[in-house]
């Protein structure tokens, strides 16, 4: 997983509330490899038309956010089905931050295990970066991790929440084997506390009684 440290970057604006997952990837892709660009499949539904052309109207396929790597979205983004195929289109793409008043409480957890950060702000506020953006496409969010800071276009620096253990797995780039295995001496230190003092639990053979 790539690290997650500071962020540049223009952002493209999603104003429709309540956008499922079903819409960030369509439920036919799901069969797909890990190994496939899931980018690709991005708004895959929004983006073109039923005969393959692009639908002009869909911002991403507007020249100023085609680069964009910030979404801004409106309340409750990334609701519907868990799928985590919706976290790695947006990651393959390009994407490493979506900006909302709210998400999935899935499509959240599924975000910082992959990489994606997901920050809430208040309505007022991601209201008002959507106004700014739509008006100006091509203006710039910036995302201090460390510091826990977003600056919005036109509208100054805010603060945002992230649980300890979720922000330095973002800062290290660590996933959550990667971070088990940054443990390993504890857990060992540990088994052997438990072994000293005859605590250990029985393993599974032992449980099976093979041993």
């Amino acid at each position: 997983m790539k690290a997650f440290e500071h962020l540049r970057a223009i952002a493209l604006p999603i104003a429709q509330p309540n956008l499922d997952t079903d819409q960030i990837i369509p439920a036919r892709y799901l069969q797909k490899l890990r190994s496939n660009d899931f980018g690709q499949y991005l708004f895959r539904d929004l983006r073109y038309r039923p005969d393959g052309s692009e639908n002009p109207s869909f911002p991403l396929n507007q020249p100023a956010y085609r680069d964009a790597r910030v979404v801004v979205a409106a309340q409750n983004f990334g609701c519907g089905s868990s799928r985590e195929h919706a976290v790695w289109a947006l990651c393959d793409f390009g994407v490493r931050a979506v900006i909302a008043p709210s998400f999935g409480d899935i499509f959240q957890s599924n975000a910082l295990k992959n990489g994606l950060l997901p920050i809430v702000l208040p309505a007022a506020v991601v209201g008002a970066a959507l106004a700014a953006l739509l008006a100006k496409p091509g203006l710039v969010v910036e995302v201090d991790l460390a510091a826990q800071t977003v600056t919005m276009p036109d509208d100054g620096v805010h603060e945002f929440a992230i649980d300890p253990y979720s922000r330095h797995c973002l800062l290290q780039g660590l996933d959550e084997l990667n971070y088990t295995l940054t443990q390993v001496d504890l857990i060992e230190a540990f088994e052997r506390r438990l072994d000293a003092a005859g605590q250990r639990p029985p393993g599974r053979d032992e449980i099976a009684g093979t041993t």
